[in-house]
């Protein structure tokens, strides 16, 4: 019996050992349930906060995308820009050759008035000399011919002398 008792005893000690392994294991088991839960949570909040910064990436890229344009635009308006500025210096500098030549063109044209009034004044001085030549000439030969016909009415009356 004391055997049994003993057997007994030691049965009851090793159910006491399983009981507090048993125990034991179930703390372990609901801190891994509570650690399983929290790893659960963070793995959901990291989920959320990978598809917010995929949505962010995605944003991103497309602004990336537009920004790209936006620079092959601008630099395709700033080479546009330097054409037209290159354009527009050669205008100006046509401009400023086309002022410079109808300044002397203008000023050739003022002498050239200015000797055309000269010749009209000259012409006019000739036409006017031309004139009083014309009126001597006409005087002259009315004399010469008053002359000559005194001269041979003279003549005429020498010749019957």
């Amino acid at each position: 019996m004391d055997k049994l008792k003993e057997k007994l005893a030691n049965l009851k000690l090793d159910a006491e050992k399983w009981q507090e392994k048993h125990d034991d294991l179930q703390v372990k088991v609901k801190e891994l349930e509570q650690e399983n839960l929290e790893k659960d949570n963070q793995i959901q909040a990291l989920t959320r906060k990978n598809e917010t910064l995929e949505e962010n990436l995605e944003k991103l890229e497309e602004q990336v995308t537009e920004h790209k344009t936006a620079a092959e635009e601008s630099h395709s308006l700033k080479s546009h820009n330097e054409n037209f500025t290159k354009k527009n210096q050669q205008l100006e500098e046509e401009l400023e050759e086309s002022d410079k030549n109808l300044k002397e063109t203008t000023e050739k044209l003022r002498e050239t008035d200015l000797k055309a009034e000269q010749l009209e004044r000259k012409v006019t001085s000739l036409e006017s000399e031309r004139e009083d030549l014309e009126k001597k000439y006409e005087e002259l030969s009315e004399k010469y011919a008053a002359a000559k016909a005194e001269l041979d009415e003279i003549s005429a009356q020498l010749e019957a002398i």
